[in-house]
């Protein structure tokens, strides 16, 4: 039986290690977890669903959004393998440190954090990404990162409550469930 992706991404990319010291015993809740700067680390659950909404494939290039901890980021990592390559971006410059330590020790040289551009949403110089993650709640879609998207690209982002897929070509937006998150900034 062949092994699904999004679960080897999360076995070999463990929680635990995303967090600071004292809340690595809390690795296994299900729930967000305050890392830093107000900020926090994803219920796994939801991290998860948005993994497989965003069906990310070995060899493509994607834009992380809200790197936070470094834990999505090296989740994509897993994901892309070695012949892709992901782009983690922060505004925090706490968490950039914090997550791009821990993503270092995840030894994904493919995968990066970086800070944020103030007033810049994701990363229009590098575009196109084949897939973009975000994880922050926008007030409505963000037309600068649907502009970010590859001809076949796909976005996921929850927006006012609702987490949203765009599919290009199009886009076609789909909506999947009801979330909370930090908001985009």
């Amino acid at each position: 039986m062949a092994v699904d992706p999004v679960s080897a991404a999360f076995d070999a990319t463990p929680r635990r290690d995303f967090l600071p010291p004292g809340l690595r015993r809390r690795a296994a809740y299900d729930g967000p977890l305050e890392i830093a700067a107000g900020q926090t680390s994803s219920q796994p659950r939801t991290v998860e669903d948005m993994l497989r909404l965003l069906d990310v494939r070995p060899g493509q290039r994607v834009l992380d959004v809200g790197a936070g901890s470094g834990w999505t980021t090296a989740l994509l990592a897993h994901l892309v393998g070695p012949t892709g390559s992901v782009l983690g971006l922060e505004l925090e410059e706490e968490l950039v440190a914090f997550g791009g330590a821990n993503l270092a020790r995840a030894d994904r040289p493919w995968a990066a954090i970086r800070p944020a551009d103030p007033g810049v949403l994701g990363d229009p110089a590098g575009a196109p990404y084949d897939r973009i993650l975000v994880s922050a709640m926008a007030d409505e879609l963000p037309a600068a990162l649907v502009a970010q998207l590859a001809d076949d690209g796909v976005l996921v982002v929850p927006v006012a409550g609702t987490m949203l897929r765009v599919a290009n070509p199009g886009p076609v937006v789909t909506e999947h469930g009801r979330y909370r998150f930090v908001p985009l900034r």
